[in-house]
């Protein structure tokens, strides 16, 4: 059914703004004109149509299309516009009163009855049948239906008026490139790149709610087309499409079958399908935020769609407040919180307010604040309190659009309100931040709006059986791209696989596309003069190439010209046998180019290319823990600078120093509400918010970055800090280059510098820390070696504790015995101990992948393996022993001397080393076990030392006995004593009382006489 313009319309275009428009029965009084004023007029208006009928097609828009009107009447509008251009001076007409319209007519009486002869003869004529009138002998007229959005917030009505032509109406669209009506067989990838453009409009402009006719090309007929697609050329994109249905024409499997949310039905409206997106009623909530909604009272039911230009990461929120609540709203409100999950699915779910807070669970299982139905009442396996149906959901051009069902009148009547369809009532909304499921809460539970009122929350009351369209146009969000963001880095390989096609930018696409670190289709952000490697494992049929064509598939096969910057058919590999591609953009590199498969059209998507970044910055960097989060640093005479970067959109990144979360040092970089970034230091004693302490750290050259929700910020610090008070705890956040540094990472939805909460926790973290070896420029995951390093311990205490102690106490006590079985078991026992030792020390660098003489533990171990590996060296040199009656040489006095003081140094330095142990065993790990080791170990060398003094007072015992024993001793009983202490200081003392009785004996021969 064509509408005609309205008469008023036209005159506001020619009057003024303040003008009272004329009407009929003006122009019905005017005298009669002169027979051939006709002829002139329409003489020179036709000679200005000639000139202004190209500047025309700019402003032809705001009239009826051209296939309403034949030419003669086309002309008239021509002709009225051209007044209208040149402001001819009895057009701005401000009639305010009869003698001004008695004047206006007595001057001017010939242009009024021209104006009055165009006015009467568009609107007499303008809707009359063409000149060449179009059949109607199509099965598909008077077919209507919605338009599915796919991109470019693309929603409006199609209705097929004829064999030639079809009316859209409610048409909103943001502006592509080069926009044309394409027809294809099916609306599948191969079928739409395979399409042909059916008619010479063109929509190369943002449509707000427009009404137009299209016709179609003369050799065009419905018959051929089974999709009709606004496609835009340049990108092979669609924007959305309508496949024609009907009984006759198509098959059922090319038939879309009506959704089960067609509410337009039961109005008596002949649609074929009814789109998720389209809507009877639409109100602006704020510039960002709408609500479209369509109600069924025969079915008790209302769908609601919720639309906001906003983060992926975001909520929306729409509800019923208590119709009682003046002062607090929010209090015992009724509201359907929605969007989208970490893996880009929607959702949809009920709330009731209890209290204005966030979702509280008490150590009871009670729940208080914004919180899911479900939550009060427990599991819903019947759907009785989650009364919020999801319908539909997707996310398009940075827009997030939910739509979900609920009832008017619930069968809960203790968390939902009823909605009464013929009342005023008050309605309540917000937008903010919302915090990822855990195991406590596993629900998408919304965090405080903030922000001013009207912007990110706000009410006012609705009646939802009054007729509301204030929607003007598309939402058009800031920030359109949703696609995960690679950095690439000098030193880390980019893995190119092919997976599953979920989220692909821009559709339509192939099943299947490329994958970069695991992320489909992700921008892939290089920077000029950092060689980028590419490890392809895509398969034998995927080329990898780097080209300047958006679609990809190698453009010379559709007639287009390409460069190709790197890759080709030799690039590819699978798995097994990847083959690696390096490609360094240089300053000729454009700042956009794209990665595609050389066999396969839209397989990949953007490459961002920019100047220098962190990578040209820092001379090291890391992957840490789970590839979420890079980390970059230079080290310095006496400080490093540091970069973390997170590979994930969040609020905000934390990094911290320690083997967990608890006792850690953190650098937490975020955005504030006015997207100001900022960089804080953090002590972190516990795992709640109120064990994270600010600190004053001396953090110099910080900068922040926060793009497309990826974060990066960077800073200086000291190796070791530099404190007026030593109690402080940054004090003790000493960075030694030479150890290794244990990195951990948190990521989550806000921070705050004021006080903290549980709002403020992370919502992801590494699994474990990550050692980074900063002079070599590595690192390696952090493993639990607490087993290995307790089998390198009891290697130790064996030998420095049991082992080389006795041989020792051998050589020192068991002298007296004959023979020299103290020498074998001193031997024995030594090369024991020393030879465990060695083991040891081997079976700790193998596990550890390398030997780092850091920790005191080390040095310790090293000095004490060092003295023991000389003895030995020291034995194998000793001097002769002196045969009965000789004196000790100086050489072996000084040889006694110094092999006993190297082996009771050693043992010394070995005991240190196994007390050290324990201590870096604890501080690794924080085991409180390790306490009782330590004690178990004290008791030990105390009992070794208990048995040390009772056999030294037997040895005291031994030597007194054979110092007043030597009356008795024989003649030429000479033999040396070999269990006389070299070290001894009675030992001078007794070789004189020997030598003392020696003189005294004479032994005289007997004279006779």
């Amino acid at each position: 059914m064509r509408s005609r313009i309205p008469y008023s319309s036209v005159y506001q275009r020619v009057l003024d703004g303040n003008a009272t428009p004329l009407t009929q029965s003006h122009f019905l009084s005017l005298p009669s004109a002169p027979p051939n004023w006709k002829s002139k007029c329409f003489m020179n208006l036709r000679l200005a149509f000639a000139i202004e009928s190209a500047r025309f097609a700019s402003s032809f828009g705001a009239f009826p299309s051209p296939t309403h009107c034949r030419s003669d009447h086309f002309f008239l509008l021509f002709s009225i516009s051209y007044l209208i251009k040149r402001r001819i001076p009895i057009l701005p007409l401000v009639i305010r009163s009869g003698s001004d319209l008695t004047s206006f007519m007595y001057h001017n009486k010939r242009l009024v009855v021209v104006l009055g002869f165009l006015f009467n003869s568009l609107f007499h004529f303008c809707h009359a049948d063409p000149g060449q009138p179009c059949s109607k002998t199509s099965s598909y007229v008077g077919f209507q239906s919605q338009f599915t959005m796919v991109q470019h917030q693309l929603r409006g009505a199609f209705t097929i008026i004829d064999d030639c032509s079809f009316s859209v109406s409610q048409f909103d669209m943001l502006s592509g490139s080069d926009v044309h009506w394409l027809g294809a067989l099916a609306p599948d990838f191969g079928n739409l790149t395979d399409g042909f453009i059916i008619s010479d409009h063109k929509l190369n402009e943002t449509y707000k709610n427009t009404s137009f006719v299209v016709r179609l090309y003369k050799n065009m007929t419905w018959d051929r087309i089974r999709v009709l697609s606004v496609w835009d050329l340049p990108t092979a994109s669609d924007f959305g499409h309508i496949i024609l249905a009907n009984e006759s024409a198509l098959s059922p499997g090319l038939a879309p079958s009506p959704s089960d949310n067609d509410t337009t039905l039961e109005e008596g409206k002949n649609l074929t399908f009814t789109a998720p997106t389209m809507f009877d009623n639409c109100k602006v909530l704020s510039k960002n935020y709408r609500i479209r909604w369509s109600l069924s009272i025969k079915n008790n039911f209302i769908d609601i769609g919720l639309e906001a230009a906003t983060g992926i990461q975001n909520y929306m929120a729409f509800g019923w407040a208590q119709l009682d609540s003046d002062a607090d709203l929010m209090q015992e409100a009724d509201v359907a919180v929605a969007g989208f999950t970490e893996e880009g699915k929607p959702f949809a779910d009920d709330f009731f307010i209890t209290k204005y807070s966030e979702c509280t669970i008490n150590k009871d299982g009670s729940a208080f604040g914004v919180c899911p139905d479900t939550i009060y009442e427990g599991s819903d396996p019947v759907g009785l309190v989650n009364n919020t149906k999801l319908i539909y959901g997707h996310r398009r051009d940075g827009v997030s659009f939910v739509r979900y069902r609920r009832p008017l009148v619930s069968v809960d009547k203790k968390y939902d309100l009823p909605v009464s369809h013929t009342a005023n009532m008050t309605v309540i909304w917000a937008l903010g931040l919302m915090r990822p499921p855990d195991t406590i809460r596993p629900y998408y539970l919304p965090q405080y709006h903030g922000g001013p009122k009207m912007v990110t929350y706000g009410h006012l009351v609705l009646n939802v059986s009054e007729q509301v369209n204030d929607c003007l146009g598309p939402l058009d969000a800031e920030d359109k791209e949703d696609q995960d963001l690679i950095i690439a880095d000098a030193n880390v390989p980019l893995v190119v696989t092919t997976g599953p096609a979920m989220h692909y930018p821009n559709p339509p696409n192939p099943s299947k596309v490329l994958y970069i670190n695991k992320k489909e289709a992700p921008v892939l952000r290089v920077e000029r003069g950092v060689p980028v490697k590419l490890s392809v494992q895509a398969g034998h049929d995927v080329a990898l190439y780097i080209t300047s064509d958006l679609i990809g598939g190698n453009a010379t096969l559709r007639n287009k010209t390409e460069t190709i910057y790197a890759g080709g058919p030799e690039a590819e590999g699978v798995l097994a046998s990847p083959m690696e591609l390096v490609w360094q953009p240089d300053r000729n590199t454009p700042d956009q180019v794209y990665y595609q498969s050389l066999y396969q059209q839209k397989m990949g998507w953007r490459v961002q290319v920019v100047d220098g970044g962190l990578s040209d910055m820092y001379n090291n960097s890391v992957v840490l823990d789970d590839q979420q989060v890079t980390f970059f640093w230079t080290l310095a005479k006496d400080s490093i600078s540091i970069a973390a970067r997170g590979e994930k959109k969040s609020g905000y990144i934390a990094i911290g120093f320690g083997s967990g979360m608890v006792n850690s040092y953190a650098y937490v970089g975020w955005v504030d509400e006015s997207s100001k970034g900022h960089v804080n230091t953090y002590w972190i004693d516990g795992k709640d918010a109120f064990s994270v302490h600010p600190t004053n750290e001396n953090l110099t050259d910080i900068r922040f970055k926060s793009e497309n929700g990826i974060i990066t910020f960077e800073f200086t610090r000291p190796f070791k800090p530099t404190c007026s008070h030593n109690d402080q705890p940054e004090c003790k956040n000493i960075i030694d280059p030479t150890s290794p540094l244990k990195v951990i990472w948190a990521m989550g939805t806000k921070w705050s510098d004021k006080h903290l909460s549980e709002k403020n926790m992370h919502s992801v973290t590494s699994n474990r820390p990550v050692r980074v070896l900063l002079m070599r420029g590595s690192a390696e995951a952090e493993q639990d070696l607490r087993p290995v390093l307790a089998v390198h311990g009891f290697m130790m205490f064996l030998a420095w504790g049991i082992l080389l102690p006795g041989g020792i106490l051998a050589a020192r006590y068991l002298k007296h015995v004959k023979g020299d079985g103290w020498y074998q078991i001193h031997v024995y026992l030594q090369y024991s101990g020393l030879a465990i030792v060695l083991l040891g020390l081997l079976f700790a660098v193998a596990e550890l992948r390398g030997l780092y003489v850091s920790s005191l533990h080390v040095k310790f171990g090293l000095t004490a393996i060092f003295l023991a590996c000389g003895q030995p060296v020291n034995a194998f040199m000793r001097p002769k022993k002196p045969v009965n009656g000789e004196e000790v040489s100086s050489k072996r006095l000084i040889w006694e001397y110094f092999h006993i003081i190297i082996g009771r140094c050693a043992i010394i330095v070995g005991v240190a080393a196994l007390f050290s142990g324990l201590k870096h065993l604890r501080d690794r790990y924080g085991s409180e076990d390790l306490h009782g080791y330590n004690g178990a170990l004290i008791v030990w060398f105390l009992i070794l030392l208990l048995i040390v003094m009772y056999l030294e007072y037997q040895e005291k015992q031994r030597r007194r006995d054979r110092i007043f024993g030597r009356s008795n001793w024989v003649l030429g009983n000479l033999e040396e004593e070999d269990s006389v202490d070299l070290l001894s200081p009675t030992r001078a003392a007794q070789k004189d009382v020997q030598q003392s009785g020696r003189m005294e004996v004479q032994l005289e021969p007997l004279n006779r006489s």
